[in-house]
């Protein structure tokens, strides 16, 4: 498995079912281009004259403006750094980035400052797309100032505007090997969308503190009265869980219908009972969730080219403690897992399904039985014995049976770190809604579901078959004709197939990993 990747590959992504078959152009254009409403009229006198009006009015900017509107010409006019009303999230990166690069005098500062502060009077769009333009060329200059290679502004911006950093634009001496990289996913645009709503939210100023009633708190359960019911309403309304707000402090049956569907689409576990960790979620500044919705962008840029082109995989996200099984391009099933703790992280990556394992053994890996084992049967001879397990060739292993650690059946995919995905007798686990709790395998709480639908191509595999062979007694090891793609994956923010958005704790601090990732550390390269 490789373990170092270009910038915007640090984390090797998949993700799961939507529609693949939209092409690179059709991504770009139809999203950033043809949508874009022109800057300017595309009579060419008009656009001289608005263009010298412009750089007349900023006039600090005349230095850049062969270079800005060379931007424009070979884009339709149309706007750059715009979506609809919102700046889309290309200039929010490329504003992040100029403030962060060290000596880069920017010209109007403060009217740019402007544009991203939520109580600041608004530029008209034209205005405000030409000085992110002008910013991009400063900052562009700035970034070269020190290389030799050549490559026109307007070319390197087309890279930009397809790969979100100017960083991952540039990172190849040869363009060509940026357009390898594709977006083949539209999970991206979903939550695109999702963060257009939440720039909504955030200018509205509604999105308020959550200040509970009651010191100390106590959970809210149904019928409660309390002015925190009130405050949960609103926020829940925002969030769209609540068709609308009726200023109720009652506990009532819309409100529970309304924390249901909030708690299902976070991860939380589906009751009615509003404890002080969900207060504190829904207080988590919409500033933040923003980032998150950006970094989880960033990693849909990532996504393998290979789910698009697979009409059967696997896919286990980490941070929704969720798998599900896809197959001729619709979810068969889904289930949940529990994973890796933060010491023994599962790791992210993609692999091949070649074996399904039923009533396996289980070989201990040594470093469990140095660091657990070894004290144990020292305290009890007879632990080895107790726990079904056996010393085979100095190794120690646990047979076949209901007990085993891997439960009645593993699906193997070969890779360096030795991890599997694997049914387990502690089905209690999966009660709780922070699931890390392996040494970095899978466990899969409907494996016997997951096996049996893997199986459906294959007519020996009877389901009476498959149940003779999870009686736990004799391992029994299945080669598949056709291996299944397997797509491990860190998403803390996912939208649903109805449109719903989720956020999911950052449980491998994956998120922080990639922030600081992405912060200037590449030159740009122009004329």
């Amino acid at each position: 498995m490789k373990t170092l990747y270009p910038i915007t590959l640090i984390l090797s992504l998949s993700f799961f079912v939507s529609s693949f078959n939209t092409t690179e152009n059709d991504l770009v254009s139809s999203k950033k281009t043809a949508t874009a409403a022109p800057v300017y009229n595309s009579d060419s006198d008009n656009v001289d004259a608005l263009s010298n009006d412009f750089f007349k009015r900023y006039s600090d900017l005349k230095k850049y403006k062969s270079d800005v509107m060379s931007l424009y010409k070979n884009r339709a006019l149309g706007t750059i750094w715009f979506d609809e009303e919102d700046i889309n999230e290309f200039g929010s990166v490329l504003y992040e980035k100029a403030k962060k690069t060290n000596d880069l005098v920017i010209p109007y500062q403060k009217e740019i400052d402007d544009l991203f502060s939520t109580s600041a009077t608004k530029l008209s769009k034209t205005d405000a797309d030409m000085l992110l333009s002008s910013l991009y060329i400063a900052y562009a200059k700035k970034s070269n100032s020190d290389t030799k290679k050549k490559v026109s502004y307007d070319a390197m911006l087309k890279d930009f505007l397809n790969y979100s950093t100017i960083e991952e634009a540039t990172a190849s001496t040869n363009t060509a090997d940026v357009a390898d990289i594709k977006v083949a996913y539209d999970q991206y645009y979903k939550l695109q969308d999702v963060l257009k709503k939440y720039k909504k939210i955030d200018r509205s100023n509604k999105w308020k503190a959550i200040v509970p009633e009651e010191t100390p708190y106590k959970d809210l359960r149904p019928d409660a009265v309390s002015n925190t019911i009130a405050q949960v309403r609103t926020r829940l309304y925002l969030l769209g869980d609540l068709k609308h707000d009726s200023k109720s402090d009652v506990y009532d049956r819309e409100l529970m219908d309304a924390v249901m569907k909030y708690k299902v689409r976070n991860g939380f576990k589906p009751n009615y009972i509003l404890a002080e960790e969900h207060i504190k979620e829904m207080n988590v500044p919409i500033a933040d969730k923003m980032e998150t919705l950006k970094l989880n962008m960033e990693r849909c840029r990532a996504i393998s080219a290979q789910i698009a082109a697979s009409d059967e995989y696997v896919l286990v996200n980490v941070p929704s403690y969720e798998l599900i099984y896809v197959k001729n391009g619709k979810v068969q099933m889904t289930s949940s897992v529990f994973v890796g703790a933060p010491l023994t992280k599962t790791t992210i990556f993609n692999g091949e399904i070649d074996r399904i394992v039923f009533s396996p053994y289980w070989t201990v890996p040594q470093s469990i039985v140095n660091n657990e084992l070894k004290g144990k049967i020292a305290e009890n001879k007879n632990y080895l014995a107790e726990k079904n397990m056996e010393i085979v060739n100095g190794q120690v292993r646990q047979k076949p049976g209901p007990d085993n650690s891997l439960g009645l059946v593993k699906f193997m995919f070969p890779n360096p770190d030795d991890i599997y995905m694997h049914d387990t007798p502690s089905k209690t686990l999966f009660d709780f809604e922070k699931r890390t709790f392996s040494h970095g395998c899978i466990n899969v709480k409907m494996a016997k579901e997951l096996a049996v639908a893997m199986l459906k191509d294959y007519p020996e595999w009877t389901p009476a078959k498959i149940d003779k062979a999870m009686e736990g007694k004799t391992e029994n090891s299945f080669k598949l004709a056709k291996k299944v793609p397997i797509y491990i994956t860190y998403f803390t923010s996912v939208v649903n197939e109805n449109g719903e958005i989720g956020f999911f704790q950052d449980v491998y601090e994956k998120d922080n990993e990639l922030n600081k990732a992405l912060s200037p550390q590449t030159e740009i390269v122009a004329n």
